[in-house]
């Protein structure tokens, strides 16, 4: 039970820190948010409990065809803000459009199998 309790802690730091450092330097947030730290953690994470390399090789390559349908809610919730859209509603249709282009990316992976 410790083994998660410091899992979650140290996760909800990281979170904590990217949104605590955002407040003061966008760029410098931003950097931090870029980083691929949950996936390295959750590298970490499985390897500790598994050992599973062949897993972990697996997930990574599913993590990079994914990141390219996560990049449509950057561009999306911008624009939307620029167009004086409330931004809990611009959140809303950004994250929408980025559920739609997940799903259209998983449909194109599994057609290619």
């Amino acid at each position: 039970m410790t083994y998660y309790i410091v899992k979650v802690i140290i996760s909800a730091i990281i979170i904590v820190a990217v949104s605590e450092i955002s407040k003061r330097n966008s760029t410098a947030g931003a950097l931090l948010a870029s980083l691929p730290l949950l996936s390295v953690l959750a590298f970490v994470w499985m390897y500790i409990d598994t050992g599973d390399v062949a897993k972990i090789s697996e997930v990574s390559k599913d993590v990079f065809w994914l990141v390219i349908p996560s990049l449509v809610l950057f561009v999306a919730l911008p624009v939307l803000l620029k167009m004086q859209i409330n931004f809990y509603l611009s959140l809303l249709i950004s994250s929408a459009l980025t559920a739609g282009a997940y799903t259209l990316l998983l449909l194109l992976l599994r057609a290619k199998q």
